[in-house]
């Protein structure tokens, strides 16, 4: 049986990209205006954690950890993780338009690989179907 994506599950993982990308982007900011920490020098590390942006960048991955762990109880891991790559092109938008970064040409192109990559796992099933007998012989993990 082929697992299909009802709507809202699609807005699940459109959710996990998304706050993972700009929760990303918003640490990104937040550590550039903090400066450099080192986990040698607590004192830097607990100041850079009182930034709002940082704050806000850590929230915003609290619901990435939460959408994520929602996905991953109706799908394979094989499937989320690929499918909410696409978060990366993202990342890749928000650096280049909102923190001015240059982005270059064989990015652009790994960036193209990932859609594409997105493509194919997108088309296939979202769960691994496992008979009975497997199961009850697979044993612990």
């Amino acid at each position: 049986m082929k697992h299909t994506l009802t709507p809202r599950r699609w807005l699940v993982l459109i959710c996990v990209m998304l706050t993972a990308s700009v929760g990303d982007t918003l640490l990104g900011i937040g550590m550039k205006s903090a400066g450099p920490v080192s986990v040698h020098h607590l004192g830097a590390l607990l100041h850079a954690l009182a930034n709002p942006t940082v704050i806000l960048g850590i929230i915003l991955l609290l619901g990435f950890m939460a959408g994520n762990l929602t996905a991953l109880s109706w799908a394979d891991l094989t499937f989320v993780l690929p499918a909410t790559s696409f978060g990366y092109v993202v990342v890749a938008i928000l650096a280049r338009f909102w923190l001015h970064e240059n982005i270059s040409v064989s990015r652009w192109c790994g960036i193209a690989l990932i859609i594409g990559g997105v493509g194919f796992v997108a088309n296939g099933p979202s769960r691994t179907e496992h008979s009975q007998e497997h199961i009850s012989t697979a044993g612990p993990i």
